[in-house]
């Protein structure tokens, strides 16, 4: 790896521990992350979890715990891919929602945290999630 490549790198890489830390900060945050996924909600909206990646056609997603996709308006979304795309990405899975893909290898702790509590707001301040009726 050359030396400019080694410059673009997070002085702090971040892991799942990392990421689970900042999650747990927010006010009202709930983390419902398992050994095989991250899941954080406000609110019971999801802000931030695991990217599932579908890696064979008509088969099952599976997690990649280095990758995050967290909430984010559909603007900001495009222009952080257009002004990092070495950090953030997005998918045909993903393309039109209001999330992006963040490589946790690539990204610093304190942009983690900043993107994180933004989505976290973000999903605070969303509408309620309607209850259906319960069948009877």
């Amino acid at each position: 790896m050359g030396r400019a490549a080694l410059s673009v790198l997070p002085s702090r890489m971040v892991d799942a521990t990392a990421v689970r830390r900042l999650a747990r900060k927010l006010p009202e945050a709930t983390d419902n992350s398992s050994a095989e996924r991250l899941a954080f909600e406000v609110g019971g909206k999801g802000f931030a979890w695991t990217f599932m990646e579908r890696v064979v056609p008509k088969k099952p997603r599976r997690p990649r715990l280095d990758v995050l996709a967290v909430r984010c308006a559909i603007e900001k979304k495009e222009m952080l891919i257009d002004a990092a795309p070495e950090r953030f990405f997005d998918d045909d899975h993903y393309r039109g929602f209001p999330a992006v893909l963040v490589r946790l290898d690539r990204i610093a702790e304190d942009e983690l945290r900043d993107l994180l509590a933004d989505a976290c707001s973000l999903m605070a301040a969303a509408k309620p999630k309607r209850r259906r009726a319960a069948r009877k």
